[in-house]
């Protein structure tokens, strides 16, 4: 999975998104092929990786190349400016991947990952996500809703009214209420949110090819977030990790984790390009017992969006990125001959 930057400033002060209110929208927002770490489970943190993916640079890293860390904490956040949703992990350093076998990292085929798929089964939610179009995001018309959306996730219509309508609320990632007015009218008849809907579409700058989800839970409280077609960065949050000195803040963090157990944080972008920094230590641990040699066929899983799908391809390279920084490490030290 893939970890984004550290939210800290150049100088080293912590700067984090606020904490959501909903765990599943936080979820149905971030994609169903996502999956986070649980509590107390190990993981392997590559920090190489987490330098490449904010851009390199000459920062030098007195540090291991895997270190293994136990999650202390697992926080769901989202911007407040583009609602974009983020995880902020908590880490102890335990000490290297190699050279150790350290105990708690999860049973026989227990990879330490959230299943959070049969949770939301188990706990009877009701959502729908829609694509807008430009007639749902025009200033002139309102949402269109699928009828088998509307009936599974909205409270019932009075279909004997003429008109039959009702105001919904609904809460955002932030707990802030929005007002529609739900109505069944046209020819032929279709469910529409329209008063209030033109300004959720401003406030939250939506567009055209933008997604909206509606959920509902056992308590019937209804729930609305967005998942954009291209993300949107707050400057504010993400900027200064560039710069090398932020990086040797981030990497001394992670130092001094590893002398004193001290907790370190990382922050998770889930819709990021995949950048294996983050990894199960079970997980981890399997791929060292068994080893691959050039020419070998290997399955893996492609994650895009909502699709997750099974792909094969040939090992042609093996090799270290960069031996004389971090040498002995596995990022992505496999070249391979088809790829997602």
């Amino acid at each position: 999975m893939g970890i984004d930057l550290n939210m800290v400033d150049g100088e080293g002060h912590e700067r984090r998104p606020p904490p959501v209110t909903c765990r599943e929208l936080w979820h149905a927002c971030a994609g169903p092929v996502v999956a986070l770490p649980r509590r107390g489970s190990l993981v392997v943190y590559l920090p190489q990786g987490h330098l490449a993916a904010a851009g390199g640079g000459d920062v030098a890293a007195d540090l291991p190349p895997h270190v293994v860390c136990r999650v202390a904490d697992v926080e769901l956040c989202a911007d407040a400016a583009t609602d974009e949703v983020c995880a902020r992990l908590a880490l102890v350093a335990e000490g290297e991947a190699f050279g150790r076998n350290l105990g708690g990292g999860g049973v026989e085929g227990d990879d330490g990952m959230e299943d959070f798929d049969a949770e939301r089964k188990s706990g009877m939610l009701h959502m729908f996500c829609k694509t807008l179009t430009a007639s749902d995001t025009s200033t002139h018309g309102g949402f269109s809703v699928p009828r088998r959306a509307a009936e599974d996730c909205f409270p019932p219509l009075d279909y004997n009214q003429l008109r039959p309508s009702q105001e919904l609320v609904a809460k955002d990632l932030h707990g802030a209420k929005w007002k529609f007015r739900h109505i069944y009218r046209g020819q032929p008849r279709r469910h529409l949110l329209t008063t209030g809907w033109s300004s959720f579409v401003n406030k939250k700058k939506l567009v055209s090819g933008d997604a909206v989800l509606f959920l509902r839970g056992d308590d019937g409280e209804l729930r609305l977030g967005v998942r954009r077609a291209i993300q949107l960065k707050n400057e504010a949050l993400f900027e200064d990790f560039n710069s090398d000195s932020t990086k040797r803040h981030s990497l001394t963090a992670v130092a001094d984790s590893l002398k004193n157990r001290s907790v370190f944080h990382i922050s998770y972008n889930p819709r990021a390009t995949a950048s294996e920094y983050i990894i199960p230590y079970a997980k981890f641990l399997k791929s060292l017992n068994h080893p691959v040699c050039i020419g070998a066929r290997i399955n893996f899983q492609c994650h895009n969006e909502d699709v997750s799908e099974r792909r094969s391809g040939v090992v042609v390279r093996i090799s270290e990125i960069d031996p004389m920084k971090w040498p002995g490490s596995k990022w992505r030290s496999l070249l391979m001959g088809g790829r997602c």
